[in-house]
């Protein structure tokens, strides 16, 4: 065991353990979950020999395995550990992240922490642990727990056997199981700190392009279900933007009084779940968005809009670099050594149109 100081070190530090004032009770939990986590994973080639082990899941395995090539192959992804061992965790999450913002105001409150810089969550990889959090931030915040199925060490624990593939997502339909492990990848390309949106928006990026390319080479079947699920997605996610972009102008408006301004996004919520509820009745039954639609509030759209805000210049700067995936990292590294404001002018420099009409910097 004489590596195990350097492993909790590490996941210390990958798993966004804390600083000294956010105390040693969260600086254990993110040790020992993430321990717990790499313990329980085994390499796929070990579940598929294994007798006991459900056809189900080697399937998904098996599946996983080509999505894995596919990204070194045809995404030019990193060729290393990650990905290449399974943990079945026995829950439904990897872990629990928490978000709080102000009741007037789409702008997380963050927490700093070593290698990942600052972030607008907390991650926990107990539920329990999570809500006892949230219960203990400002009741002036709005706040919000939600599950993550996967998360990324950034490539530090890739010397430990990487991040494994996990039940929390092993089961998703094949176009949403290849964008996770894209998605999850990329932030061991280009990751910076302090710059969530930055950070999300481009994995987000990849994972759309990488998931498109890899549902161009599989089955009618599975690109129907994909397109089905993305469909709904889509739909979703232009709701939540319109809905961000009603309540920043609301907060936003010098002119408003703080009472006129929650009047106005009471009505705005109102107005948000009746149009969920007019979506949904055109999905067949599906409700995978009722947990965010009951629990929607400042944080959780803010939330979400780090995956989102800055896809359309991404993807501009991908089709700007010839649809090439080496030139497309190279590209995106330089604008990660360049400083925020400057990054955000070259973003929406690349795709004006998708910023005109709400030009702001993202969180």
């Amino acid at each position: 065991m004489k590596r195990l100081p350097a492993l909790a070190f590490m996941a210390m530090l990958s798993a966004g353990c804390a600083s000294n004032t956010a105390g040693v009770g969260y600086y254990w939990q993110s040790v020992s979950g993430h321990l717990k986590l790499m313990q329980a994973a085994r390499p796929v080639d070990d579940w598929l020999a294994d007798e006991a082990a459900p056809s189900r899941l080697k399937e998904r395995l098996e599946k996983a395995r080509r999505i894995r090539q596919f990204a070194v192959s045809e995404l030019a992804l990193p060729d290393n550990a990650s990905y290449h061992r399974y943990a079945d965790l026995q829950r439904r999450a990897a872990v629990y992240n928490v978000v709080a913002a102000p009741a007037l105001s789409l702008t997380l409150e963050t927490w700093c922490f070593p290698v990942a810089g600052c972030v607008g969550y907390r991650g926990y990889f107990l539920e329990s642990d999570a809500r006892s959090f949230a219960d203990s931030l400002d009741e002036a915040l709005e706040v919000a727990v939600y599950p993550v199925q996967a998360y990324s060490t950034l490539g530090w624990m890739n010397w430990a056997g990487g991040d494994p593939l996990l039940s929390t997502f092993i089961t998703y339909p094949e176009g949403e199981l290849a964008r996770i492990i894209f998605h999850e990848l990329s932030h061991q390309v280009v990751y910076v700190q302090n710059d969530t949106a930055f950070n999300e928006s481009f994995a987000t990026t990849v994972e759309r392009l990488g998931g498109a390319r890899w549902l161009n080479r599989s089955t009618d079947q599975a690109r129907a279900d994909y397109a089905t699920f993305d469909n709904r997605r889509r739909a979703f996610r232009a709701l939540t933007r319109s809905t961000r972009e009603r309540l920043k102008a609301i907060y936003e408006d010098a002119h408003l009084l703080d009472d006129t301004k929650l009047q106005r996004k009471a009505v705005a919520m109102a107005d948000f779940r009746q149009q969920y509820e007019r979506l949904k009745a055109g999905w067949n039954g599906y409700a995978g968005y009722d947990p965010f639609v009951a629990a929607a509030n400042n944080a959780t759209f803010a939330a979400q809009a780090a995956y989102d805000d800055w896809v359309p210049a991404f993807e501009a700067l991908f089709e700007r670099e010839g649809r090439d995936f080496t030139r497309f990292y190279d590209a995106v590294r330089a604008l990660a050594h360049r400083p925020k404001e400057e990054r955000q002018a070259a973003l929406r420099e690349l795709a004006p149109a998708a910023f005109a009409a709400n030009h702001h910097d993202c969180p």
